[in-house]
Parts: C-alpha cells; structure tokens; sequence
C-alpha cells in the first residue's frame, strides 16, 4: 500500500504504481498544460478582493488562457482506483477516505450528486472548498479557522504533496484523500463516479439507482465522451480560446452537439435507457451553469438554455429531482468563474441575474414516461450540514 509516496517503493506493486505518477509529471524545465476551471485551487474572496488592489504572485492571471491559441485540458490524473479488492493498495472500507469538492465546479457537482443518489454519505465524508482560489490550491476557506475539520489542512494541495511531493499539476476536485495518512488517492473524477457506482455497492442505500448498468455501459460511455467533447469541455474551449479561430471552432461544435442532443432528448426523457444514468449526472451540471455562466462569460451565447425548449425542459426535470437542484449552489458557481478567471473578467464583478425560479416551473417530461430511478427509490433529504445555504439555492414561486 501507498501512502506517502517514498523515494523507493518497496514492491513490484510499489513500483508500477510510483512509474505512473511519476508519468504524470513534466519534465524538468517543461511548462505543465494548461489547467482549468476545477483544475486550480481557491482562495478566499478577501484574498480574491485584494489581487485587485495589488499585483500577486499566485494570481490566477494568465492561468487560463494562452494567445493565439485553442484551450488544450491536462486530463493527467492520478489514476490510483479504490475498488472492493484494494489492488491498487486501497480497498473499499467504509469511514476511510474523505471526498475533497467545491460546490462551484461542475466536475466536483457530478461527484457530490452520485454520492448523494447512492447513499454513500455515511460511508464517505465529504469536506467541502470555497468557491474561489488562487493558482496554487483550492482552501478550506468555508470551515471555521479555514482547516478542514477532519484532516487539519488549510489548502487541498498538502494532500497532494502529502502523496507526491514534488507534485506539480493542477491541485483539482473532486478529490479523494486517504484519513489515515491524509494523502490524495485519485482526482480521477471520471473514474470516481463509476466507482462509487460498481465498487462501493456493500454501501449503497435500499432503493439506490443503477447509474451504471451493466447492459447500458457501452451506449453511456459513447454518449459521455461526446458529450464531455463538445459540451463539458466545450464550453471551457470557447471561453478560454485564445483566438478568434479557436473560438469559432468551439462554439460550432458545441452548438452543434447541444443541437444532437436536443434530437436526441425529443422523445425520451433520459440520455441513455428510461432511467436516470451517469450520462445524464454528466451533463446535467454544465446545463445547470449555462445561463448564469457559460452563456456570458464564456461567449456561448448563440442561445440560453433557456431558449432551447428541450433541453431547457429536461434540466429541469432534473433539477427538480432530489439530488440534482438541491446539490446546485448559484452563488457559489458565479463567485468561482466571475472573480477567478481573471483573463476573461479583469474586473472580477460578479453578475445579480439571471433570475432563477424559473427553474421550479413545470416541466412535463414525465409525459415521456420513464421512471427517474428505476426500481429504487428517491434519496432521503440531505444531511444538515450538506445542505446548499437557502439564499443559494433558487427562491420559491
């Protein structure tokens, strides 16, 4: 087992395992790739505050977008998997591990709905970022003291160096860490919530979904790549283009798969199958962002979600299931991308609109049939001190 990674691992095991985290770091002398979004770390809105007063070397400046150039994301992740046989030295066991999120990123959003929808809450903590950082490491700015209460650290980026000390990627959520040694496991957040789905089923609530069906995983996969491509992916390309080509480029292909996906969702109420599946999770948290993000501060603004009647209605449909809307924090997501990428709003003013109730008005998406979690059952309400503050959320009609 791994913990904090020594010079020398003592195993075979050891050693393939220090080969492929050693992968994942350049080369000395070799600029990283760029990084995104939940791809930095937070710091807090003081401190956002004063990067406008004052030059400061861990602004975010410059972290995102490149001239001249198209938005390439560094998708090196630690690629350490927690499964039922440990065989990658961490197995699953109840209690162990800590799940790192920012209620912001939409990345970190998927992990915090599937745990939800799982019931997993009992088995896996969950210690929650602000929603602002500086280039160096997502904070625990929202604790009091600003330390994570289970694991004492100011910044998520201890965790990292407490597995690879000379780690210099992106300090991203969602996050794992190991309570234990307080090291990260993996920031692979694609493969995280497929785990939790196939790995941690001895831990699953009565009556949780299938996110993940066996007979539904190839037509999910498919869909979830083109779906990460052009829409998850996409509208971080067209916001941190560095060209007018570039950014051309990104908003044809992202329009033209939300229009695919329009078709798509036309008859059926959910991506892949009659039930709520990991496809649907998948997109659902950059739809949630459309409007009171990506529509303005990323110039995808052919269209609001809004104005898109299908996908509009299915969003909501979602929103309105327990798990989604009720894990979905506004404030938050438009204080991440307003006041940190500071290459694309200098200013660092966040927008009052756009209004939101109207994410509480009929959908009618149940005509389509389906049935939103199959043969299990809704989750019961959040825990106390999960929930999303009432001022966050979306006020009542």
């Amino acid at each position: 087992m791994l913990s904090a990674p020594p010079s020398a691992p003592p195993s075979a095991a050891g050693h393939a395992l220090w080969a492929s985290l050693s992968a994942l770091m350049p080369a000395s002398g070799t600029a990283a790739p760029k990084t995104a979004g939940c791809t930095l770390n937070p710091v807090t809105n003081q401190a956002a505050t004063e990067q406008q007063t004052r030059p400061d070397e861990h602004s975010t400046k410059g972290a995102y977008v490149t001239n001249g150039a198209e938005f390439n994301r560094d998708t090196n992740y630690i690629p350490t998997r927690i499964t039922r046989d440990g065989s990658d030295g961490y197995p699953v066991e109840a209690g162990r591990y800590r799940l790192i999120v920012a209620r912001a990123c939409p990345w970190a959003n998927r992990a915090v709905i599937v745990r939800r929808l799982l019931g997993l809450e009992d088995a896996i903590s969950m210690g929650m970022c602000g929603p602002t950082h500086d280039k160096r490491s997502w904070t625990f700015d929202l604790d009091p003291g600003g330390v994570d209460l289970v694991l004492g650290y100011e910044r998520l980026q201890q965790a990292f160096l407490a597995r690879v000390p000379d780690y210099d990627r992106g300090i991203t959520v969602p996050a794992l860490v190991d309570i234990p040694t307080k090291a990260v496991v993996t920031n692979d957040y694609a493969q995280m919530t497929l785990d939790f789905s196939t790995e941690w089923t001895e831990f699953h609530r009565e009556g949780a979904p299938e996110l993940y069906p066996d007979r539904l995983r190839d037509e999910i996969d498919d869909v979830s790549e083109l779906v990460f491509r052009d829409v998850n992916n996409g509208v971080y390309r067209c916001g941190f283009a560095g060209s007018q080509e570039a950014y051309e480029r990104a908003y044809d292909r992202l329009f033209d798969r939300l229009d695919w996906l329009s078709d798509r969702l036309e008859n059926q109420r959910y991506l892949v199958g009659d039930t709520i599946t990991e496809a649907d999770v998948r997109l659902f948290t950059t739809l949630a962002r459309f409007d009171p993000v990506y529509h303005g501060h990323f110039k995808s603004n052919r269209s609001k979600l809004s104005e898109m009647p299908v996908l509009w209605a299915y969003a909501r449909d979602l929103f309105q299931t327990p798990g989604f809307g009720d894990t979905t924090d506004f404030v938050q997501i438009k204080q991440h991308y307003y006041i940190v990428h500071i290459d694309i709003n200098p200013t660092q003013i966040v927008p009052k609109g756009p209004e939101l109730s109207n994410w509480l008005t009929p959908h009618h998406r149940e005509q389509l049939g389906g049935r939103p979690f199959g043969d299990g059952t809704p989750p019961p309400p959040p825990k106390e001190a999960e929930r999303v503050p009432a001022d966050h959320w979306v006020p009542t009609v």
